[in-house]
């Protein structure tokens, strides 16, 4: 899954990273880009010597570097990174996307609610997160399947901590 808690939820601490899935990886990309440039040559090998060689050549290079160009500008869009750090007090939602940008929303952890909306979202089974007068996103770029379970971990451990947090303390003298 393309989300991983880096530190264990727990009453105290937990660190949650979430990023899109990146099915290109480098050496897909590389091979992607060696294929299509041997591929856009063999046409032009009994071209080779010829005038309308040099007249091909200039085009087949833009195809081939407009290629790669559009490759590289997907890849930076995709180099999203969601940070959920949940602190003894405090939750904070930080995203980073792939121009640099950062967006950041905090909120008391107790107040926090994670919502799921099955229909009305952008996506089918939206997750939010509810706080501080505030509703954000997380995990939009997660597939379906993905998001369910995302929701139903945060609630599990959002949950966990409000219960945890509001039980009465034993008071062994009495």
């Amino acid at each position: 899954m393309p989300y991983n808690w880096i530190q264990p939820p727990s009453d105290e601490d937990g660190e949650l990273h979430l990023w899109p899935h990146q099915s290109l990886n480098p050496e897909g990309y590389v091979r992607f880009i060696g294929v299509t440039a041997a591929l856009i040559t063999v046409p032009l090998l009994p071209l080779m010597g010829s005038a309308v060689f040099w007249g091909l050549i200039p085009f087949l290079l833009l195809a081939l570097f407009g290629m790669k160009y559009a490759l590289d500008q997907n890849r930076r869009n995709a180099q999203v990174l969601e940070i959920l750090h949940l602190g003894p007090q405090e939750a904070a939602l930080t995203r980073r996307d792939g121009r640099g940008q950062e967006q950041s929303w905090r909120c008391n952890r107790h107040w926090t609610q994670v919502e799921l909306h099955a229909d009305k979202g952008p996506v089918p089974n939206y997750v939010t997160l509810r706080g501080a007068g505030r509703e954000v996103e997380i995990g939009a770029f997660l597939s379906e399947a993905e998001r369910k379970a995302l929701y139903d971990d945060l609630s599990r451990v959002l949950r966990q901590t409000t219960s945890t947090q509001t039980a009465p303390k034993e008071n062994p003298g009495l």
